[in-house]
């Protein structure tokens, strides 16, 4: 046999190996290169190799790293996304603050910077005192020491007429006398005079065929007043005719009234201006004694109110 035939037949479709030993394709251990040194996968035997076959590992780390890089960078780049949002929120918010508190009125401070409205200090406190009760009226009118105001029948009795209700009565003459026994009738004279009576004012009041006479008598204090009252039994006041009023109570039955009021005191004489006698039924003679009566009263308390009112003011 010789070296060039009857070698082993192949396949020509098999690739061609040569037997281990037979020739320089045998693997080099730590090469890492297959039994065609520098083929690339897939080339067929035979075939001009490609160039250098590609290191595998570094590849594959070079990817990996790669792909690391890309995860850090979306990572990164979505925490910049968030706080670029985040400013632009912020920044938002605080813009329309600053344009709401831009469009208040100059004179308005913003919400946090409004100022208290008293900035001042706290004056200090102290316990109020209760302002003094006004004066009595009725101490003015009740000494001579205090009723000093001036006094005569048209300060007592201003006017021309007095009107009560729907009655009017029609102011007639009027006196002052201080010899205070000759204004008076019976008794009364005596008793003004006992107890140091100063004057007596008189006033007649007319209305409906009746007339009114009220008299009053002023004293010191008081109790010299009220003790006159006392003590004037059946003795009245002088009836005052004139000025439109005839003689009246001079032989006739009259009502008589006696009263005190601070150191006043004041009576009434009541009766028709055409001689009759009054009865106890006589309803509108009764009504006019008092409403004269009352018209004293009234006015000896105004004359105590205008003199504590002067006092009040001047003391303030």
């Amino acid at each position: 046999m010789s070296f060039g035939q009857g070698g082993p037949n192949w396949d020509p479709r098999e690739p061609q190996q040569t037997p281990t030993g037979w020739g320089s394709a045998q693997q080099t251990p730590g090469t890492g290169q297959g039994p065609h040194q520098g083929q690339s996968p897939g080339q067929l035997p035979g075939q001009a190799p490609s160039g250098p076959t590609p290191d595998w590992a570094a590849l594959a780390e070079a990817s990996e790293a790669r792909a690391r890089r890309r995860r850090w960078l979306m990572i990164g780049g979505g925490a910049l996304a968030t706080v670029v949002v985040a400013s632009v929120v912020a920044f938002a918010v605080v813009s329309a603050n600053s344009d709401t508190e831009a469009n208040k009125p100059s004179g308005e401070l913003p919400a946090s910077e409004t100022l208290p409205s008293n900035t001042a200090s706290p004056d200090p406190s102290f316990p109020e005192a209760a302002p003094p009760p006004p004066p009595d009226p009725k101490d003015y009118i009740s000494s001579a020491k205090k009723d000093k105001a001036p006094l005569s029948p048209d300060s007592l009795f201003p006017g021309t007429q007095y009107t009560k209700g729907e009655s009017v009565y029609k102011k007639g003459k009027a006196a002052r006398t201080k010899e205070c026994d000759s204004a008076t009738k019976g008794a009364l004279g005596s008793v003004l005079t006992k107890n140091n009576c100063e004057q007596v004012i008189r006033t007649t009041y007319r209305k409906d065929g009746l007339a009114v006479t009220v008299g009053v008598a002023v004293f010191e204090t008081d109790k010299v007043a009220t003790k006159a009252k006392d003590q004037v039994g059946k003795g009245n006041i002088q009836p005052l005719a004139g000025a439109g009023v005839p003689e009246f109570c001079k032989t006739a039955v009259c009502r008589t009234t006696a009263n005190a009021y601070g150191r006043y005191a004041y009576f009434t004489v009541t009766g028709h201006t055409d001689g009759k006698d009054v009865t106890g039924k006589d309803e509108k003679a009764v009504a006019a004694g008092n409403d004269i009566a009352e018209l004293a009263f009234r006015q000896i308390h105004r004359r105590g109110e205008a003199q504590a009112s002067a006092a009040a003011g001047f003391s303030q």
